[in-house]
């Protein structure tokens, strides 16, 4: 699934640039994709196309940017117990790493946990996870600051300057 979804992160700019998902379906099956992999890449993009919308009305900025749909600098997100067992230490680490980078609102971080928790299997490995980040970035039609993205990217094939 996973792979699909990549495909489609680097083939349309923003979530509101991607096709239908009949269409899209259609697209992936001529680019040679498995048959369920799509089928379970759409179910998760459609329920990612669901939580972005029932958070139109709040700001998908990072928080320095925020007005008064900010959250409290006081307030503290407290993850339930299946929460903790499907995200699992590293991924929830790499969250709160982004929480406290200010690059990751309390509304995107709802909507990666959602998604997060859509994904079969536990825990959540930390490469899906930054895929899910993207994800929730490209939905919102908002692009990451450069050294997140960097951070967000495989590092695995990279050469040092």
């Amino acid at each position: 699934m996973f792979e699909v979804l990549v495909y489609v992160y680097e083939n349309y700019w923003r979530g509101d640039a991607c096709p239908e998902l009949s269409h899209l379906s259609r697209k992936l099956n001529a680019v040679g994709f498995d048959p369920e992999q799509i089928e379970q890449a759409l179910q998760w993009l459609a329920g990612l196309s669901l939580a972005s919308t029932q958070t139109r009305g709040i700001e998908l900025t990072p928080p320095q940017e925020h007005t008064s749909t900010a959250q409290s600098s006081n307030s503290l997100r407290v993850y339930s117990v299946a929460e903790q067992d499907h995200l699992g230490a590293e991924s929830l680490g790499f969250i709160s790493f982004l929480e406290s980078a200010s690059v990751l609102p309390a509304s995107m971080r709802e909507i990666v946990v959602d998604r997060a928790m859509a994904v079969p299997g536990r825990p959540v490995c930390l490469d899906d996870l930054k895929i899910i980040v993207l994800m929730v970035y490209w939905s919102a039609g908002v692009e990451p600051d450069s050294l997140i993205l960097d951070e967000l990217c495989d590092t695995a094939n990279r050469v040092a300057h």
